[in-house]
């Protein structure tokens, strides 16, 4: 059920996604469907709580001889949507920033919070960010999300508009660039 409702969430947010359409999709009555959740709120949380899940499932473990920044490095190039389940990932990500702050007074606990927490951590054991405040941490983690999921949500539209062979080579360098990109913000460090 949490798999289905995430669809419809990332399709259209959570506004645009229905109590009855949910149900509809399920093949279930609304009465049923808040039996099992009893708000839309609840089952909305539920799904990002499995998103959170996923996130913190990708962390790379801490092996010897890894620097803390290449694992940092990795976590991110993870996130890059490379399947439908990823890329709904992604778009439930986007939206939930876009329409989470006329909700966020009311819900206290914001399912995602352990998963910026941890990226906070991950980013100040790299050199040069032990010292670094949270703020300057999270805009840089907030710079690079940004930038993951918004490749995420967009390649879809550029296979459609370049062809699947031009994505496919977007894809290659999409990475590498990022990696670049990421390795460049975290060597300048955060006195930067």
């Amino acid at each position: 059920m949490i798999l289905e409702a995430r669809g419809l969430f990332a399709k259209r947010g959570f506004y645009g996604a229905s109590i009855s359409q949910i149900a509809g999709m399920l093949g279930m009555t609304k009465q049923t469907l808040l039996h099992h959740f009893q708000t839309k709120e609840k089952l909305y949380g539920l799904v990002l709580e499995q998103i959170a899940s996923e996130l913190v499932s990708l962390r790379p473990s801490s092996e010897e001889g890894t620097e803390s920044s290449e694992r940092l490095v990795d976590y991110f190039c993870a996130l890059v949507a490379d399947t439908p389940e990823d890329t709904e990932r992604s778009q439930l990500l986007m939206r939930e920033l876009l329409d989470n702050p006329s909700r966020a007074d009311r819900t206290r606990k914001w399912p995602l919070g352990p998963f910026l927490k941890d990226l906070t951590e991950m980013t100040r054991a790299t050199p040069g960010w032990s010292n670094a405040s949270d703020a300057r941490i999270l805009a840089v983690i907030i710079q690079i999300l940004g930038s993951v999921h918004y490749y995420s949500v967009s390649e879809p539209t550029v296979r459609s508009i370049f062809g699947p062979d031009l994505a496919g080579s977007i894809n290659a360098i999409y990475e590498q660039q990022l990696r670049v990109s990421i390795r460049a913000i975290l060597s300048a460090g955060a006195a930067s």
